[in-house]
């Protein structure tokens, strides 16, 4: 993902800028780019399975139907588990009782699995009015604030 979508930057060194000497280096795309590339190669990514021809060890599609994958694509062998229910077995601690944010993009909905959310309203307490004193130290007041808080079904 890194690699592949690498690009070449360069500088020019010289009397009001003649290029005499060029300088060039290799920079990393976008973190947001590379996330949309490893989310597209995840949900396209395809369920092997090993299976043995003659000495040799080889990842096959789990289902006839797909068509092999490429050294750029991503395989996986088990499945993950569903991250929405509890499962002490697997380790799965669920999203039952986790806070969300309602208006994120990816909001509470995705969040809690289409089971819907609890609103409540929740006091906080924060640091407010902050003030530097010379030298070296902040004071600061308390503030109460009412706030609306989510939480998964």
């Amino acid at each position: 993902a890194l690699l592949a979508h690498m690009k070449v930057e360069c500088k020019c060194h010289g009397v009001s800028g003649s290029c005499e000497v060029r300088t060039c280096w290799k920079v990393m795309p976008p973190f947001r780019q590379v996330g949309n590339v490893l989310k597209e190669k995840f949900e396209g990514a395809t369920e092997v399975h090993p299976k043995r021809v003659g000495s040799r060890k080889l990842l096959v599609p789990k289902n006839s139907r797909f068509k092999p994958y490429t050294a750029h694509d991503l395989v996986y062998l088990l499945a993950s588990p569903d991250f929405c229910d509890r499962d002490p077995q697997r380790g799965v601690f669920g999203t039952s009782g986790r806070q969300c944010n309602r208006t994120s993009e990816a909001g509470c909905e995705l969040l809690c699995c289409g089971r819907g959310f609890r609103t409540a309203q929740a006091e906080v307490v924060e640091r407010c009015g902050c003030k530097f004193h010379w030298c070296c130290s902040v004071k600061c007041k308390q503030c109460q604030r009412l706030v609306e808080m989510h939480s998964c079904r």
